[in-house]
C-alpha cells in the first residue's frame, strides 16, 4: 500500500488551489462537484514526485484554531500537520513567507540527526513542515 493523497478542508477553495500551486509546484489533476452534500472538491498533484492534496470546500465549515507551535499542535489528536520534502530549507521556507505564510519555526536542525526541518502556516493557518538532509 502507499499514501495517495491528503484531504485538506479549506474556506477558500480559489484561493487555496492558487496558494498550494505556487507554493509547492502541484497543477489541477481533477474537479469534482458532490451536490449532495454540496462540497467541491479539486486534487492537486505533483507530476514528477506524484503527490496528490485534495482541497475540499463545503460552505458553513469552521475552521479550527491552529496550534501557534508545533508541540502545542500534538497535544490534540488526529493530523497535526502535513510535511513536504525539500531539497533547501532555507529556499523553500523564504519562498513560502514570500507567498503569504506565516512563519511558524524557522529552519533549524531537525530531532532527527542529519536533517534540517522548518515550520509555517499556510494562509488559512494549516501547519507545514519543510524537510530536508543537512546542508538544506
Amino acid at each position: 500500500m502507499k499514501l495517495d493523497h491528503v484531504g485538506l478542508s479549506v474556506a477558500d477553495l480559489a484561493a487555496a488551489e492558487a496558494w498550494y500551486t505556487a507554493a509547492f509546484g502541484l497543477r489541477v489533476e481533477l474537479r469534482l462537484r458532490v451536490d449532495p452534500v454540496d462540497l467541491d472538491i479539486v486534487m492537486l498533484i505533483h507530476d514528477e514526485h506524484g503527490y496528490r492534496l485534495e482541497l475540499l470546500h463545503r460552505p458553513g465549515g469552521a475552521h479550527a484554531e491552529p496550534a501557534e507551535h508545533p508541540a502545542a499542535e500534538v497535544l490534540r489528536h488526529g493530523f497535526g500537520h502535513c510535511a513536504f520534502g525539500v531539497p533547501d530549507v532555507g529556499l523553500a521556507y523564504r519562498h513560502l513567507l514570500d507567498l503569504g505564510a506565516k512563519p511558524v519555526m524557522a529552519p533549524g536542525p531537525s530531532p532527527e540527526p542529519g536533517v534540517t526541518m522548518a515550520y509555517v502556516a499556510d494562509p488559512e493557518g494549516n501547519l507545514l513542515e519543510l524537510v530536508s538532509a543537512m546542508g538544506g
